[in-house]
């Protein structure tokens, strides 16, 4: 294992806990929400903070960054869009009555989950709500948005004649211990996935497999057949809530209150590693180049062989817990509670995996050449046994 890192940079500049950090899809820039109500634009290329976000009237919960617009959510019941570039509010969407704790831009949409039970749809544009999901009977804590193109075949979306206009769905994970799959045109619910004994703290999708995970405080994880319903596996090996997923190649990678990441096999339920090292919860957790990266309530980011398991690095700096991790780059990007923005450089730990992967890659090939000379000789052998016989 490398000895502990220190930070490349540590930036100060918020005034309360950090509760979010989002990336730019074009990788230019970052954006933190703070318990400190305001927000805080950063650049990738030089780490400054290039932008400040005032207006909200109380903390900021969670944020989005697209590539000219910001969008935060807060406790004060509303969002806000803002102009990268100006760091002018551009929108304040009004509606929801209680703490708006996670919002998904996707297309012209904006959706939102409040405490207040339920989701909106609002136009991104026109600052106008669309839709509301009203019938969870708990705080939305989650949310996830597909196409019905994305997985019906087209004879399957003729038979949905009722909601031809638009084929985008919501989904939601409530604290009520249901999923709730919602059609946007019309707010009416579409599914409801029951199963979880307890609150649903993540969603990830996977739209070309019509599949759903859901990870919950009842310490397990369930998939669900996005089109039908149908529950489909239950992964129960953890001890401990539920709290982050992430789906890569078919595994999937789960952080939980039990202080360990597990990795299953998607196809199989088959659990293949446990990572374990973390002295708290596992609040956050990214894959990247064969490195799967954590965050914890223990206050530091750790990164591990994904393959073996093994603890590579520790992180340590941080004071409180990491609710946020990024990377690009090969710079780490963790967010705190402590109300840093901590850079690490990781170029060292992707070198030794990317060397580590090359031998194991090329062992694999002379494995495979032994595996087609051998193959060969032994059909030789074959023939020649034959011929003796007069076959």
């Amino acid at each position: 294992m490398g000895n502990s890192g220190s930070a490349v940079k540590v930036c100060t500049d918020h005034q309360g806990g950090i509760n979010w950090l989002s990336l730019s899809p074009d990788g230019q820039r970052l954006l933190t929400g703070s318990e400190d109500g305001t927000a805080r634009l950063w650049s990738t290329a030089d780490s400054q903070c290039h932008g400040h976000f005032q207006g909200h009237e109380s903390y900021i919960t969670f944020c989005h960054l697209e590539n000219e617009a910001a969008f935060t959510c807060s406790a004060d019941h509303t969002i806000r869009k803002w102009d990268v570039m100006t760091g002018q509010c551009l929108a304040i969407y009004r509606g929801h009555t209680s703490i708006v704790n996670r919002i998904l831009v996707a297309k012209d949409y904006l959706f939102s989950g409040s405490y207040d039970r339920t989701a909106r749809c609002w136009s991104v544009d026109k600052e106008k709500q669309i839709q509301e999901f009203r019938g969870h009977r708990n705080c939305v804590l989650t949310l996830a948005h597909y196409s019905s193109r994305d997985v019906l075949e087209e004879e399957e979306e003729e038979e949905q004649e009722e909601e031809k206009v638009s084929r985008d769905l919501l989904v939601t994970g409530s604290t009520d211990c249901t999923v709730k799959v919602w059609w946007v045109s019309s707010g009416r619910c579409y599914q409801t996935l029951l199963g979880h004994t307890g609150a649903v703290l993540c969603l990830i999708l996977d739209a070309p497999n019509r599949e759903l995970f859901s990870g919950s405080t009842d310490y397990t994880i369930r998939t669900w057949n996005i089109v039908t319903g149908e529950q489909l596996k239950v992964f129960k090996e953890h001890q401990g809530s539920v709290i982050c997923l992430e789906l890569v190649n078919r595994h999937l990678y789960s952080g939980s209150a039990d202080r360990t990441v597990k990795c299953w096999l998607v196809d199989t339920g088959e659990r293949i590693q446990t990572y374990k090292a973390h002295k708290h919860s596992v609040s956050t957790l990214k894959f990247h180049a064969g490195i799967l990266f954590t965050g914890s309530g223990d206050a530091c980011a750790r990164a591990f062989n994904s393959k073996s398991g093994v603890l590579q690095k520790i992180f340590r700096g941080h004071k409180f817990i990491i609710n946020c991790i990024q990377i690009h780059n090969e710079l780490l990007y963790t967010a705190s509670h402590d109300g840093t923005l901590r850079i690490w450089d990781i170029r060292g730990i992707c070198k030794r995996n990317k060397r580590r992967l090359k031998k194991e890659r090329s062992a694999q090939g002379r494995g495979s050449q032994k595996g087609s000379l051998s193959r060969l000789f032994n059909n030789k052998v074959g023939c020649m046994v034959q011929q003796e016989n007069g076959e």
